[in-house]
């Protein structure tokens, strides 16, 4: 495929595009500086683009087969630009004529329990609420989204860089956690996830939970 990976200069996005190439697919990957460092494929190109510009997505989505995003705040960045990078993303990829899309959610929204939202638990990190309400609120956008064959793929509670060891679990909104309660997954598995679920597009319209 022709993929057009959004946030590629990120720790997920340049795994998610080694991965990609590594897979044979011709990656497009989008920076606001144009620079992806990390990434070595013949197959990779890096352009600059603003994922809050809608236009900027159509130019860029035009002529793919598939989006990636990768996307998160800047450190600069209120979290609520997700949900402007959203509404830019599904109005970007409508007027490209680019129908599947994979995003890279968060964990907050998923399930701990019948009525219980990771966000919601007392072990929560207070200073990760503002990301994971903007996350939530972003994927309620998508959900209301019935135009695209879209994925929301979130990692485990905690995902950092780590070993690529080709396993993971995958639940529907519902965090994975092991027979301990941990909720882990390295970025470099969470980079396979999202890679299987574009080819395989075994999760359309399906906020999924993934880890070990």
């Amino acid at each position: 495929m022709d993929v057009l990976l959004l946030g590629a200069s990120g720790r997920i996005g340049q795994r998610t595009a080694t991965e990609l190439t590594d897979r044979g697919h011709a990656v497009t990957g989008v920076s606001r500086s144009g620079t992806v460092d990390g990434v070595e494929a013949a197959e990779f190109v890096a352009v600059a683009g603003d994922a809050t510009n809608a236009d900027d997505i159509t130019k860029l989505a035009t002529g793919h087969d598939a989006v990636v995003s990768a996307l998160g705040p800047s450190d600069d960045e209120s979290p609520e630009v997700l949900t402007e990078m959203m509404e830019a993303v599904i109005d970007g990829l409508r007027r490209a004529a680019v129908d599947r899309l994979v995003w890279t959610g968060g964990a907050g929204g998923l399930k701990v329990g019948p009525d219980t939202m990771l966000i919601e638990t007392e072990d929560f990190p207070e200073e990760w609420e503002p990301i994971a309400r903007a996350a939530i609120d972003a994927y309620d956008i998508l959900d209301e989204t019935d135009d695209l064959k879209w994925s929301y793929v979130a990692p485990a509670a905690l995902i950092e860089p780590g070993e690529r060891t080709g396993a993971y679990r995958t639940a529907e909104h519902e965090l994975v956690a092991d027979e301990e309660g941990d909720s882990y997954i390295s970025m470099e598995d969470f980079a396979i996830a999202l890679a299987d679920e574009l080819e395989e597009e075994n999760a359309v319209y399906t906020y999924l939970g993934t880890g070990y």
